[in-house]
């Protein structure tokens, strides 16, 4: 059974409390990363990315930018297979765009730290299910409310014990889980398995 409000208005002041405090702390590895990137390639430092948050509300996403500038627009130039993976999760194992710098903040998940700043905003929270794209959701069917009713996070379930490691079906299964039955104990178990995970470096693209 999933927390009542006393669970959601906890959650929500942790958000605020952590990602307030963490922004503060890592603000010179910021600069450093902003630097780096800058540096060694052209466009924006940081990548808005358009997914859809709690109810349906479109929120901009932010990443440190991994890619080239227009990437996007090099889906059109994937070969078959790339394409078939990239309609299949929605992400290549082995991405031509990404640049040497972006492999490095990915392989570290440190191209999320951005996201503080929408858990701050309240777009997301320290914990939930990932947002996703308009596309990414169709798949979840008849269970796209669902999956909506809460607050997406900046890591979650499936983030800190599978990521990259298992289908998209999976994914969603364990999405939907956590959705039925979050709490403050499991949130904090999905925390601390994430900087296990992210320490490790598994399953990151």
């Amino acid at each position: 059974m999933r927390g009542g409000p006393a669970y959601w208005t906890c959650k929500r002041i942790c958000d605020v409390f952590v990602s307030l405090v963490m922004l503060i702390v890592l603000s010179p590895l910021y600069l450093v990363i902003s630097l780096l990137i800058a540096l060694t390639s052209e466009g924006p430092v940081i990548y808005r990315h358009q997914r859809i948050g709690k109810a349906g509300r479109v929120i901009n996403v932010l990443k440190f930018r991994t890619m080239v500038k227009d990437a996007e627009e090099c889906i059109a130039f994937f070969t078959p297979e790339q394409k078939r993976e990239w309609e299949d999760k929605f992400k290549l194992e082995d991405d031509p765009r990404i640049t040497s710098i972006g492999r490095l903040l990915r392989k570290s998940s440190l191209d999320e730290l951005p996201q503080l700043v929408n858990v701050l905003r309240g777009e997301m929270s320290l914990v939930g299910p990932r947002p996703v794209v308009a596309a990414e959701l169709e798949k979840y069917g008849a269970n796209k409310d669902r999956f909506l009713s809460v607050t997406p996070g900046l890591t979650g379930y499936w983030q800190a014990y599978a990521r990259s490691g298992c289908d998209y079906c999976r994914r969603m299964r364990m999405e939907l889980e956590y959705v039925d039955h979050a709490n403050l104990l499991w949130d904090m178990q999905i925390l601390l398995a994430t900087c296990k995970t992210v320490l490790q470096g598994k399953g990151a693209r």
